[in-house]
């Protein structure tokens, strides 16, 4: 059965690299947890007001 998780992340300008590596870190700890054996997808996008960025949202889709 496929199924889909997603993970969001604020945005602060200067401090994105760290945010980044908090979210991949977060989605790896879900990954070992779960015992996710099979990752189909992994897709990033970025919310957005005014033309200013606001944060990331990861979508996982995986088999479990």
């Amino acid at each position: 059965m496929v199924k889909v998780k997603t993970f969001t992340s604020p945005l602060k300008i200067f401090h994105v690299h760290n945010e980044l590596m908090s979210l991949d870190k977060e989605v790896n700890e879900f990954l070992e947890t779960n015992k996710i054996k099979k990752v189909v997808s992994v897709s990033d996008s970025t919310t957005c007001i005014d033309g200013g960025t606001m944060g990331v949202i990861r979508v996982l889709t995986y088999e479990g």
